[in-house]
């Protein structure tokens, strides 16, 4: 029998001062059964960090042509790709084809520079692809955010994120590697 994903639902406030984004976001996200609380919330980071009305939640690792996050135009066309995680560097150039902008969200510490070392070179030729990391200490903390109901507020402002619970704070400071936040939203 097949494991189901499991259910999280957001309230989720993104107070963005750097871009001027100011709303609220009812967001239902499944946990695929493969994938980890700490993926889940930095595709939540994600979300903040490149909040739009049509920002939307890919089906997830079971959809494996699919981004995490994709803004749509009205035509369909994909404005922006989003995947979370260490992807291999050739389906990262096969999603720039695809999308006007791509945004990898690394993390995983010493694996994520190591992802990034060997792959800087071919990524290179990618003008559409921004590649930014999330160090291990704070991709962990956001894994204690998650719950399955959550009510949580986001910040961005000069480069950083924080995300609150109401009880909690994580501070977020990515490390641009590729392109940077303004010309990849």
């Amino acid at each position: 029998m097949a494991l189901r994903s499991t259910i999280y639902k957001l309230e989720l406030s993104v107070a963005d001062i750097d871009r001027g984004v100011y709303a609220d976001h009812a967001l239902t996200l499944a946990l695929h059964p493969s994938e980890t609380e700490e993926r889940l919330m930095l595709r939540v980071l994600a979300f903040a960090l490149f909040a739009d009305e049509r920002m939307r939640f890919g089906r997830g690792l079971s959809a494996e042509d699919e981004p995490d996050l994709a803004r749509i135009d009205d035509t369909g066309a994909i404005e922006l790709w989003i995947e979370v995680g260490l992807p291999d560097e050739k389906w990262v150039r096969k999603a720039c084809g695809r999308a006007d902008r791509v945004v990898v969200l690394a993390y995983g510490g010493s694996r994520a520079d190591m992802w990034w070392r060997q792959n800087e070179g071919a990524l290179a030729r990618c003008a559409n692809l921004a590649v930014v990391a999330v160090d291990a200490e704070a991709s962990a903390s956001l894994a204690r955010l998650a719950a399955r109901s959550m009510r949580l507020s986001a910040t961005v402002q000069d480069g950083q994120a924080w995300l609150s619970d109401g009880h909690a704070s994580v501070a977020v400071v990515p490390r641009w590697w590729k392109g940077e936040r303004a010309s990849a939203g």
